[in-house]
């Protein structure tokens, strides 16, 4: 859909979910390589940029110069399924900042979306930290799970997938569309979301557990293994997987999802450079009373 509107006395065209517009997509695009260094192309040309994904952008001159975008995010909590609006891709070009734009986009999608999710979230950059609550957005506390005591297992038999390989991505496709959860606070039917990194940012981090069946997306160090996320098909405990990933040099395993059995591991508070997370007030706040975080796989 497309309209004009106007902000601070000049007239823009707004365009909403216009992923289909291979000129606006390629703006998009453009303003969304300058801002962040990223790129939804390939995302789109495979499939995988969705109905769940939806933009929403300011036009001028037939180019995308501000835009919001909405993340409809299905989670799971204590055996209750919500609805979760995530906000991201926040960005304006240059020359067109301290107009008003952002603001427009972002009152514009709040309205939209108040009244028809459970919560909505974002997470902001430093920059940005004053923006936020204009909007009734307050900050919210994260905490992370680590472990350091673990059991190797020298028989196991683990390799890394190859997502240029049709059969390997046939396999990681199979098992994260049929994964049992390993996280008791889990995006369902995230696909998506996880095809948009593993075939860019962590394309050459993702292992596949074959005893298991199971897919670990890990960025690995001498001593440090950072377990992004972990899919499977069969009902293991996520210990087990652990056990099959380290070896001898390995000293933590830290986590980007909040484990069901918390006991076995340490616990801290989330504190990552650069990033603010914030919830909006007087909604549905799973953080409040639960030393939980979002999965680091589910950030839009």
């Amino acid at each position: 859909m497309s309209n004009y509107v106007e902000v601070q006395g000049k007239k823009y065209i707004y365009e909403k979910d216009y992923k289909e517009n291979e000129h606006l997509r390629k703006s998009f695009n453009e303003l969304a390589n300058r801002t962040f260094g990223i790129d939804f192309e390939q995302w789109y040309q495979e499939g995988y940029w969705g109905d769940s994904y939806i933009t929403y952008s300011l036009i001028d001159n037939g180019e995308v110069v501000s835009n919001v975008s909405v993340s409809i995010m299905e989670f799971k909590f204590k055996g209750e399924k919500k609805i979760y609006i995530q906000i991201g891709t926040v960005m304006t070009d240059e020359r067109y900042r301290n107009k008003g734009l952002a603001r427009y986009l972002m009152e514009t999608v709040i309205e939209e979306w108040k009244d028809k999710c459970d919560l909505i979230y974002l997470f902001a950059n430093d920059s940005a930290i004053n923006f936020y609550p204009k909007f009734n957005f307050i900050e919210a506390y994260e905490y992370e799970y680590s472990i350091g005591c673990f059991t190797i297992d020298e028989e196991s038999r683990v390799r890394k997938i190859n997502m240029e390989d049709s059969n390997d991505k046939e396999i990681f496709k199979n098992i994260i569309e049929n994964t049992v959860l390993f996280s008791q606070f889990a995006v369902l039917n995230n696909k998506n979301l996880v095809m948009f990194y593993c075939n860019s940012f962590m394309k050459e981090n993702i292992y596949y557990v074959e005893d298991y069946d199971a897919i670990v997306i890990a960025e690995k160090s001498d001593e440090i293994i950072y377990i992004l996320e972990v899919f499977g098909t069969k009902n293991i405990d996520l210990e087990s997987i652990i056990n099959k990933i380290v070896n001898k040099n390995t000293k933590k395993v830290v986590l980007g999802f909040t484990p069901f059995n918390t006991v076995l591991y340490d616990e801290k508070i989330l504190k990552e450079e650069d990033t603010t997370l914030f919830v909006m007030k007087d909604k549905d706040n799973p953080l409040e009373f639960n030393n939980i975080m979002f999965p680091v796989l589910s950030h839009a």
